[in-house]
């Protein structure tokens, strides 16, 4: 609380000093003007990564805004620093020695705190230019006669006494002083490669070995042997924009993203960049719920309509379409529908009510008799909520997940300030969708994330973050098992028995099967230039995350799945993942 409260305190003095409204500091920071009122109200524990980009935005350092966790850490840090500014020393003793030995260090810790990389960057160039000045003396002395010896004599005792001034200066200021430094690690980018590539080959002796991904089989995969398959899966089946995630040991090891968000005039797709989640939303919106339950708002099997004071269909629509329930005044069966059953697909609503001939919401069959898709089923049971709570299904998201995961760029309806960065959805052409930003929220469709954001609550399904154990178990066992031949289209209504060695089953939010490493969850999202999908091994603790903005997509989910994780046990007939090479 004591940080939050003194994070708080810096970001609104630092604003303020600069002049800057919150408004304004958004624009600088791509940090929402929500978000940066939650921080100074101290209502949140901003992420990293958030504090960077205030920092950056406020052109101050990271560490004025944020505090140090705790003496212990103060005190590691002091003597890590000591180390980094007696470095220098060094030099004096082994020529070049204390470049590679200050930038071996630095590319070590730099990731740790953001002060080692603020000061190993300035040793570094004070290492680098005063060898330069020793060089340059050394040259003065053998040519310039009388003035080249004072010149050479005094650069040794002037290094040593910057050197031991910073010492005494890291020590009770944490700041340091270094005269005569070129700012070499702040031009070019290129710059920063050739000292990075001096420091591999002058330590290669330590044999540092590449990051790679373990995957389901216990093989290996390197990180360069992935980006260079995707980028040729990619190229080959015109996907135009892809973010991936890996998860291993319950955690994010990789995430990286491909193409383009905007494929007409070749912007960049990033991992903080704003995409449609399409029916990912369901995930969401089932931890939600169970969040609900928990607290005993409602319960997973008494029929929604008993919480009602009045039928369904005789309320006034709030909003465009979805609660508008007029259809159902003469349906015998709906009020049998229970929370269990929407959140498992046996509700017996159809996706959509405009998919029926006659674009008329019914239910299809007897509520909990079999499985069927359906989006409509999850927004009855969000109106039910949303009149028992009296709270909208953004307000409910952001106060019991998003808030608590930290998902600040995520929400179930549109934000002025995605307009910075966003995705468009391609068609297979390539040609751009328009954007659709006027849409309601809705549990089952409308959620608005990005990849980072939805990696931070597939973390959390892993972790069994938010809700208790039991209800991660009600969540993740099987409800009902799936026979039918394809998920959607003709074949969605073919009984077949070809996915029952798999068990292939939905449970609450998530669909599951078993696999030789457990049972898995996964979750698609499908919408026009959108194609999403996730699975995770919650025994293994591993998965991967692949969202597209492109309606090529899942033209290569078989491939990638197959190679970033040896996930061959997706059904991708029944999902209709058919191959971009694939022969009809």
């Amino acid at each position: 609380m004591m940080e939050k409260e003194s994070i708080a305190k810096n970001l609104v003095y630092y604003r303020k000093q600069q002049g800057l409204s919150q408004e304004r500091l958004s624009e600088k920071s791509s940090v929402t003007v929500r978000t940066i009122q939650r921080i100074e109200k101290a209502s949140v524990n901003p992420h990293l990564d958030t504090l960077k980009l205030l920092a950056v935005g406020l052109g101050i350092q990271l560490e004025d805004l944020k505090p140090l966790d705790n003496p212990k850490e103060e005190s590691i840090q002091t003597k890590w620093l000591l180390l980094f500014h007696g470095l220098p020393l060094l030099g004096v003793v082994v020529p070049f020695f204390n470049i590679f030995t200050t930038l071996f260090l630095w590319v070590h810790k730099r990731e740790d705190n953001p002060i080692y990389d603020l000061h190993g960057r300035k040793i570094i160039n004070y290492n680098i230019s005063i060898t330069l000045i020793f060089i340059i003396a050394f040259i003065a002395l053998l040519t310039v006669e009388g003035y080249g010896f004072l010149f050479f004599v005094s650069v040794v005792p002037i290094n040593f006494a910057i050197i031991i001034f910073n010492m005494f200066y890291v020590v009770n200021k944490q700041k340091c002083y270094y005269p005569f430094a070129v700012p070499f690690l702040s031009l070019k980018r290129k710059a920063k490669h050739v000292l990075i590539a001096l420091l591999v080959i002058f330590s290669s002796c330590s044999a540092p070995t590449e990051h790679v991904i373990t995957r389901l089989d216990g093989s290996k995969l390197t990180l360069d042997s992935l980006e260079q398959k995707v980028k040729l899966l990619i190229r080959k089946a015109e996907v135009h924009g892809l973010n991936m995630a890996i998860l291993e040991n319950n955690k994010v090891s990789y995430q990286n993203s491909f193409g383009y968000k905007n494929f007409e005039d070749k912007t960049v797709l990033t991992d903080t960049t704003s995409i449609y989640g399409a029916s990912l939303s369901k995930a969401v919106f089932s931890v939600l719920v169970m969040k609900l339950v928990e607290a005993g708002v409602i319960d997973l099997d008494t029929p929604l309509e008993s919480y009602l004071p009045k039928k369904i269909y005789q309320y006034e629509p709030q909003t465009r379409w979805h609660d508008d329930y007029s259809d159902l005044e003469n349906d015998t069966l709906y009020h049998k529908i229970t929370a269990r059953m929407c959140l498992s697909h046996t509700s017996g609503f159809p996706n959509w009510r405009w998919f029926e001939a006659d674009k008329k919401l019914r239910v299809k069959f007897e509520p909990g008799e079999k499985y069927l898709y359906s989006g409509e089923g999850m927004v009855y049971l969000q109106v039910v909520i949303e009149k028992i709570t009296g709270k909208g299904l953004e307000e409910l998201a952001q106060e019991k997940i998003f808030t608590l995961l930290e998902m600040d760029n995520s929400s179930f309806q549109w934000q002025t300030q995605y307009e910075a960065d966003f995705a468009y959805g391609h068609n297979k052409k390539g040609e751009l969708y328009q954007k659709d930003k006027d849409n309601e929220p809705r549990g089952p469709s409308t959620l608005e994330t990005t990849a980072s954001d939805y990696a931070l609550f597939l973390e959390a399904v892993l972790n069994k973050k938010l809700l208790s154990h039991q209800s991660w178990n009600e969540i993740l066992q099987p409800q009902t098992r799936i026979k039918s031949k394809r998920q959607f289209g003709p074949l969605s209504n073919e009984i077949t028995d070809e996915y029952d060695v798999i068990q292939l089953s939905y449970g609450l939010g998530f669909g599951l099967f078993k696999t030789p490493y457990g049972w898995a969850a996964f979750k698609e999202g499908h919408g026009n230039g959108f194609q999403h999908y996730f699975i995770l091994f919650p025994k293994t603790k591993s998965g991967v995350m692949l969202m597209t903005n492109s309606d090529n997509g899942e033209s290569i989910f078989k491939y990638l799945l197959e190679l970033s994780i040896k996930d061959t046990f997706t059904p991708w007939r029944w999902e209709n993942y058919l191959p971009y090479d694939h022969e009809i």
